[in-house]
């Protein structure tokens, strides 16, 4: 069969979505909740494999609770007090008189003194589980929302851009025929497998940095597991300076040391044949994690290649590019899978507004101005966690090229001689300093978007922004929504919730009566709608606490306007000089016709160069910065992009 034969099938779709994984389901899941219709294809079945991505931050479990998979997570994932800890051991067991001793721990996302703070950023907590069991939840819910819609076993093979949208040919790789399908957009969520290459979008940063192995096994590893620990570092002569590998517990049905399913991860130089050597591998996890005499029995061996890259175009025409596609992290922070849902949040409103005639084909444009840098800083962020176990290995004496002899005498001499005392100071200095990766709510949930569908309101940025941990709530344009408990009957409510999924929405206090009754005028002239949320009279919702003027910095006669992404459009801290409906329609009408500044691309460039740092510092140890990644060069054509 070839892809020249007579197509067997013409379809018209208004989107396609190319790629089944959750950010391909997740867009469907979101158009499908605001009346769009469209059709997702993979080219594999939806059959679980491998473990994956396991974090699901707070911004991004918003997202779930609103396309309605968030309580059926919330139920799977693990009880609060058995997984947010991560700790380092330089291993858990073995024969050695230093096998089995731990390092030091941190707590991690949201838990110990974190709490409190993740409390603030969000009514909907933090969770985990793992891909393996996310990716069939979403799936099931995505075929129940499109019956007949969600098509595996269907392979891209061609695609023609043009000014009516593309034009895509489609292999069913079952029913071995090919299908055309005219859409006016595309969605590319195929971890940029064939859309990217299709369209010339290539990515830039390092790539292929490493070669990391999953191995993912079932066994009884409580009586040497950490208790709490949701994931352990090993620090040993093995990791040459660095960690020598990991071990996340998997559940299912219970957790900390009690796990009956694990992944072990081991790093290879990508031209190490025992990489390739699946026996090896699993002997390899057994010494790593010091489980030698236990029983595994193996379900799945996978390889995915350490890198850190950003797409050069989130948008070309009629495709928006979406999670891998647009950007790979390592697994470091667990961003990934989490930006990616950040994509998705972004995105579809945006569809939804343009295809129902409610905005002009260049708000999608905002789409790039917007992520595109929020991508950057995470993948970046990422590469820069990468390199937090060393200081820690360090701190053990522990280097590239040591011997297995001289790394345990080293070793010893850090556990028991009486000097190593004040080097055990260093190593929980180094330890605590993961908290960089394991405590970053600010990157989870404070990001901004500082150019596209918004109207800056002349405030400076949020003190501490480029801090990864202080999260600090602001109404800001640019910024999340506050989360804010007001009350409605007696019963809490959060800002968060009471955000429209489609349209604006407007935050008002019963007093303030000019923005009131433009708010009211306004609704009658754009089909799009505005849904306005008043606070305080006999009608509205209590704010006993007080806290949503001081959270939202605007007077009683102010006014916050929203997104459905739950991001500030613009905001009024207090009464409209004049013209106060002429003001606010010539405000969304800009927006919706996708009037909005764009990013400085020597900014772009910026952060590009920054990911290339960070990149190469993992790679050789070092930035040689007169030669950084051959990418940047073509990165550079940027600059002449408006």
């Amino acid at each position: 069969m070839t892809d020249t034969q007579p197509v067997d099938e013409h379809l018209e779709v208004p989107v396609l979505i190319v790629g089944g994984g959750p950010a391909g389901l997740t867009t469907a899941l979101e158009l499908a909740r605001r009346g769009i219709e469209g059709l997702l294809i993979e080219r594999r079945d939806f059959s679980p494999r491998y473990p994956r991505a396991h974090l699901l931050n707070v911004r991004t479990m918003e997202s779930f609770h609103d396309v309605g998979v968030a309580d059926e997570i919330y139920r799977l994932s693990p009880p609060e007090d058995q997984w947010h800890r991560v700790a380092w051991y330089t291993s858990l067991g073995g024969e050695g008189r230093y096998d089995g001793l731990k390092i030091g721990h941190v707590e991690a996302w949201g838990g110990g003194n974190d709490l409190e703070s993740y409390r603030l950023a969000s009514p909907r907590p933090f969770a985990n589980l793992p891909q393996i069991r996310l990716d069939r939840i979403l799936w099931e819910h995505a075929r129940k929302v499109w019956p007949d819609r969600i098509l595996g076993s269907h392979e891209l093979v061609g695609l023609e851009v043009d000014g009516e949208g593309a034009l895509a040919t489609v292999r069913d790789l079952i029913g071995d025929r090919l299908i055309s399908i005219r859409a006016r957009y595309v969605v590319a969520a195929d971890g940029g497998r064939t859309v990217s290459h299709l369209v010339d979008n290539p990515t830039v940063g390092p790539r292929a940095l490493l070669d990391l192995v999953n191995v993912y096994f079932s066994a009884d590893l409580s009586k040497i597991a950490d208790e709490e620990a949701l994931i352990t570092y090993f620090i040993n002569p093995d990791g040459q300076g660095s960690f020598a590998g990991a071990l996340l517990a998997l559940g299912p049905d219970s957790w900390g040391a009690r796990s009956t399913e694990w992944s072990a991860v081991m790093a290879f130089r990508l031209d190490d044949v025992a990489a390739h050597d699946d026996a090896g591998l699993i002997d390899r996890a057994r010494r790593l994690v010091g489980a030698e005499d236990i029983p595994f029995e193996v379900h799945a061996i996978s390889h995915w290649q350490f890198e850190g890259a950003v797409a050069e175009r989130f948008r070309v025409g009629p495709v928006l590019i979406v999670g891998d596609a647009a950007h790979r992290h390592p697994p470091t922070g667990g961003l990934g899978l989490n930006t990616a849902i950040g994509d998705v949040s972004n995105l579809a409103w945006k569809l939804e507004s343009v295809l129902k005639g409610w905005a002009d084909d260049a708000l999608l444009d905002s789409y790039e101005a917007e992520r595109q840098p929020v991508s950057a800083r995470n993948v970046a962020h990422s590469l820069q966690n990468a390199g937090r176990h060393e200081p820690v290995a360090a701190s053990l004496g522990l280097h590239n090229g040591i011997s297995h002899e001289d790394g345990w005498a080293a070793i010893a001499a850090w556990a028991d001689s009486p000097a190593g005392s004040a080097v055990r100071r260093v190593t929980a200095e180094a330890v605590a300093a993961n908290a960089e990766d394991f405590s970053q709510l600010n990157i989870e949930a404070g990001f901004s978007y500082e150019h596209g569908a918004l109207r800056p309101d002349g405030t400076p940025p949020v003190p501490g922004q480029e801090s990864a941990q202080d999260f600090v709530p602001s109404a800001r344009p640019g910024r999340h929504l506050p989360h804010v408990w007001l009350e409605s009957d007696g019963k809490p409510v959060s800002t968060s919730d009471l955000v429209a999924p489609s349209g604006f929405t407007a935050f008002v206090d019963d007093k303030a009566l000019a923005w009131r009754e433009a708010l009211s005028v306004v609704a009658q002239e754009f089909e799009m709608p505005l849904t306005v949320v008043v606070i305080g009279g006999q009608d509205g919702l209590s704010d006993p606490a007080g806290s949503w003027r001081e959270a939202a910095d605007v007077s009683i006669e102010g006014l916050v306007l929203v997104r459905p992404d739950r991001h500030v459009a613009w905001r009024s801290h207090g009464a409209p000089a004049d013209e106060a409906a002429s003001e606010l329609h010539d405000l969304i009408a800009g927006l919706t016709r996708g009037e909005f500044d764009r990013p400085d691309p020597e900014q772009t460039l910026r952060q590009l160069a920054e990911i290339a740092e960070a990149g190469e510092r993992l790679r050789t140890g070092h930035v040689r910065e007169a030669k950084l990644f051959e990418e940047l060069a073509r990165a550079s054509t940027l600059k002449s992009r408006s």
